[in-house]
């Protein structure tokens, strides 16, 4: 195993961004850049052993600032925060103070406000072991940034190792009561990019999920049995799409509040072989299949476009702050929120 970095581009206020590489003996190999904390490549062997990027990723820091990209942003391989997913109305009430966030997606608070953890550069140190290579992310999130209560100081811990397991785990502490809900967007295209992912296939252990309306949860969790929604025997996305005409945007419930590490969802995609299991002490997971990624010119090449790839992001749910019943995404002074995913590959 080993682990090599180099610079990857400048941003606009001139600083350099560093991209790292990690590489385990079994031809895995994970690209990973300080700014935003985001995965760029996941190169995998495919049944016959021929080795491709399975995520949706630019080759140039430049490609992820440009104009284009912005303008139809997806979010691209990111760490998402302060608070992932959605916030009804952007209002966001703590503590009996009621803190009015960015609108940024209908009428709706999401990802963390206009400029986010995934457009902030983190400091980084590398990691090497005989168990894995790495690199550890901290971001410092002030008082009152995009409007968050609280001084934040998080950090991100991506690992590589011989089991071809990519861990991602996340923490955090504050001196002033806040919302985490931390979370990464990496979409998966288990083709290497060639089609779409349509015919890949999803088994998940949940049997519920949140009723949503307009992408808010209403506060209900409902049974996915017996509905397009159901994901508990594997199958493919495309096979019960007909009624959802931007397909899936979902947050699956996983009856995990206690935070146990476990094992909920496997993506695969038949003529490659390729698998990728997830396992997580997320309680949720927005299950989301990229209707809305922008086709992008890249290089004079046209790249991505709608379902170009699929996001398994672990999470707690949508709109938690406005919901009782939901797992907490709170965090006071003196706590420390810790989270950790792992996405296994196989084949």
């Amino acid at each position: 195993m080993k682990i090599q970095s180099e610079i990857f581009g400048k941003l606009t206020d001139g600083k350099e961004a560093t991209l790292f590489t990690l590489t385990n003996n079994n031809d895995v190999t994970v690209k990973i850049t300080n700014y935003g904390a985001i995965i760029t490549s996941i190169f995998t062997p495919d049944k016959t052993g021929s080795k491709e990027n399975i995520v949706c990723g630019f080759e140039k820091l430049e490609d992820y600032i440009s104009e284009a990209y912005l303008g139809s942003y997806p979010y691209f391989g990111a760490i998402i925060g302060r608070c992932g997913n959605r916030i009804a109305k952007g209002h966001l009430e703590i503590e009996g103070k009621t803190y009015e966030m960015a609108i940024n997606n209908g009428p709706n608070h999401l990802h963390g406000g206009l400029i986010g953890f995934d457009k902030k550069l983190w400091d980084a140190k590398t990691i090497e072991n005989d168990e894995y290579v790495g690199v550890k992310l901290s971001y410092f999130s002030p008082d009152l940034e995009e409007n968050y209560p609280g001084n934040l100081k998080v950090t991100c811990t991506y690992t590589l190792n011989n089991n071809n397991e990519l861990g991602i785990e996340y923490s955090a502490e504050t001196d002033k009561t806040t919302v985490v809900n931390l979370t990464n967007h990496t979409y998966f295209n288990l083709t290497g990019g060639k089609e779409n992912i349509l015919n890949h296939e999803l088994e998940l252990t949940a049997t519920k999920m949140t009723e949503m309306v307009e992408q808010i949860p209403t506060g209900k969790i409902v049974p996915v049995k017996n509905t397009p929604f159901d994901f508990t025997s594997s199958k493919t996305f495309i096979r019960d799409m007909e009624g959802l005409p931007t397909g899936y945007d979902d947050n699956y419930v996983f009856d995990n509040e206690k935070g146990e590490f476990k094992y909920i969802a496997c993506l695969k995609e038949e003529k490659s072989g390729r698998k990728v299991e997830v396992y997580t002490t997320q309680p949720g997971m927005q299950v989301y299949t990229g209707y809305w990624n922008p086709e992008l010119n890249i290089d004079g090449v046209k790249k991505f476009g709608s379902y170009s790839g699929v996001a398994l992001e672990t999470q707690h749910y949508p709109d938690s702050v406005h919901h009782d019943n939901f797992p907490n995404v709170l965090l006071k002074p003196g706590e420390k929120y810790k989270e950790k995913t792992v996405y296994k590959f196989k084949i």
